[in-house]
């Protein structure tokens, strides 16, 4: 998935109120951007790390830039936006890319369980396929991605929803979806979250399956990259 406006390199001043950053331009101005990421983007949001901005001129839009990623200035990247990793996998799965999830039928946000929403449902090759997709951030040791970065109680809803699925004779994926080029692992933030990852390891025993990808990750655009090993 491509941006569709070329980003801009910042330095950032501040992460506040979850949603919203003060940057500083290469040319000395400074702008507040949109941050969609409402976790706590531990490691992320420290004052003069390099960014990257996508200017948009939408007149309806109140903030003229969106924040979407952290250069680690080292040759890797984290894609913080955490609705950028759903369009690059609805590409991916709609190209039949995606391995363990070929489909011919390709759903995104369908209603089911309790007000809920599944990211995707995967029709028209056995039994119907309910993903829930997460975006993965932190890292805390090298190499090794976790999730959650912050209590997630609608994170622990979808486990038991999928897990419904599951024993309604459905097939139920979580997909961890790492938005970041410098880990080759995944597991569960359990110090972080302990009923999450309880939720995890019932959702498991239950029969949901759990993968992991990461993706590629440039100023110019993100990809669905390669399949991680799930630590857990």
């Amino acid at each position: 998935m491509r941006f569709p406006t070329p980003l801009v390199p910042a330095r950032l001043i501040r992460r506040y109120k979850r949603f919203l950053a003060d940057c500083r331009l290469e040319d000395g101005r400074e702008v507040t951007a949109h941050c969609a990421n409402p976790g706590s983007m531990m490691g992320l949001a420290e004052p003069e790390m390099k960014i990257w901005l996508e200017p948009n001129d939408d007149p309806k839009k109140k903030l003229k830039f969106g924040w979407r990623l952290v250069d680690h200035e080292n040759g890797h990247f984290t894609g913080v936006d955490t609705s950028v990793p759903n369009r690059a996998l609805k590409a991916a799965l709609e190209a039949g890319e995606v391995p363990g999830l070929e489909a011919p039928v390709v759903r995104p946000e369908v209603k089911y369980g309790e007000n809920s929403r599944v990211d995707f449902l995967l029709s028209g090759a056995g039994p119907d396929t309910y993903v829930e997709v997460k975006s993965v951030t932190l890292s805390r040791q090298p190499g090794f991605a976790e999730f959650p970065d912050a209590r997630t109680a609608r994170g622990l809803k979808h486990l038991g929803e999928l897990s419904a699925m599951v024993a309604a004779g459905h097939r139920a994926v979580m997909l961890y979806l790492v938005q970041r080029t410098d880990c080759d692992r995944v597991g569960i933030a359990g110090d972080i979250d302990p009923a999450y990852a309880a939720g995890v390891a019932a959702a498991r025993s239950a029969g949901v399956e759990i993968l992991c990808f990461d993706c590629r990750i440039s100023p110019e655009d993100i990809s669905l990259g390669r399949a991680l090993p799930f630590v857990g």
